[in-house]
């Protein structure tokens, strides 16, 4: 078992990483305060692992409520929102509750946002089963529902009390899934740590074909790395943002595609590729390393280009719209090396949309 503590003072809280802690983690769910638990998950999920989880809910004292949401990006709405607070309200849940997401990424930012809007605010619990939640979406504490106008615009910051990752739920994800958290896990090398990227060029089957060994540990790197900038920079006023890499082209990407088209991982490599081109061409990241940024995304089969047809007219509003955005100013996460990132404000948008319509 690993645990890693994310550092926030009094909001400071476990990430514990094992297989099989579904079965074997109730000690870490009798410490929590919350008498009642409402378990949110979706329609894909709860055959495979909400009996599991009531189970370990139960044996750590707990009484337990459910509800099963339809899965996929495009229910991630306030419609949806609105559905997990009917429920808790029914249910006569008070503010001693804990809200419990189990699933992915979109089932973790729905109970997230929930749990902090519910009677101005309630614990919750994340228990990630895709790799892109594990890795990055359930560690942080930013949650959210998507907009027509833009992905994660409406949502606040609300951080978990623990997050249980079970690394044996991965052994049910599609490939399409694993490979969409592959791009979160290359983005950590990318932005932040060149020797983890060069570790994931060489253990890259190893990985693709979960080998448990490699698998844990770039989940539990990718969660270091995480904690680290989380408490650096809770609110995403600084360093945060840099772990928006690849966001700003891929959140575009999704929101004018339409959600749930592209899956957000293949949005995400598509948009750090995007990002690196750009930092080639501004004449900061080496040629030699956007090609080894390319073979490592190719090497989980995720995509290295935009939509096909998809102009700079489509991409620009939503970029404009991006939460790093001051002023009406887009600013980008770009790379300056593989391992070093920054946020940059200095591409205008004539150089924006000459290198769009290239790409």
């Amino acid at each position: 078992m690993e645990r890693i503590d994310v550092q926030l003072g009094e909001r400071s809280y476990p990430i514990v990483i094992a297989p099989g802690l579904l079965s074997s983690g109730e000690q870490w769910i009798r410490r929590l305060k919350a008498s009642r638990m409402l378990v949110v998950t979706n329609d894909v999920v709860a055959p495979l692992y909400l009996q599991a989880t009531r189970r370990l809910l139960e044996a750590g004292g707990k009484r337990v409520d459910e509800l099963i949401l339809p899965d996929g990006e495009q229910h991630k709405t306030l419609a949806t929102l609105d559905s997990i607070f009917s429920h808790a309200l029914s249910q006569d849940l008070g503010r001693d509750c804990a809200l419990v997401a189990l699933g992915g990424g979109v089932i973790g930012d729905m109970t997230g946002f929930a749990a902090a809007c519910y009677q101005r605010g309630v614990d919750f619990i994340q228990i990630p089963t895709t790799l892109l939640a594990q890795v990055d979406s359930s560690v942080g504490g930013k949650t959210a529902v998507n907009h027509p106008l833009g992905k994660n615009m409406i949502g606040a910051f609300h951080q978990p009390v623990l997050v249980m990752m079970d690394t044996s739920t991965l052994s049910t994800l599609p490939e399409r899934e694993f490979a969409a958290g592959m791009a979160e896990v290359i983005k950590y090398g990318v932005l932040w740590d060149a020797k983890f990227f060069h570790w994931l060029e060489v253990n890259a089957l190893a990985l693709k074909s979960q080998q448990s060994a490699a698998l844990a540990y770039a989940i539990r790197r990718c969660c270091e790395i995480k904690a680290e900038v989380v408490a650096q920079d809770e609110r995403e006023q600084g360093v945060r943002a840099l772990l928006n890499l690849g966001h700003t082209f891929g959140h575009a990407i999704e929101a004018e595609q339409g959600y749930g088209v592209w899956l957000h991982g293949e949005a995400v490599a598509a948009g750090m590729m995007q990002a690196s081109q750009l930092s080639e061409a501004l004449g900061w990241l080496p040629g030699e390393q956007v090609a080894r940024i390319r073979q490592l995304l190719l090497a989980f089969d995720l995509p290295v280009c935009g939509p096909k047809g998809m102009s700079a007219d489509e991409y620009l509003p939503h970029m404009r719209r991006d939460k790093k955005s001051l002023d009406g100013q887009i600013r980008l996460v770009l790379p300056r090396e593989i391992g070093r990132a920054e946020v940059v404000s200095s591409v205008s948008e004539p150089q924006l949309r000459a290198f769009l319509a290239r790409v």
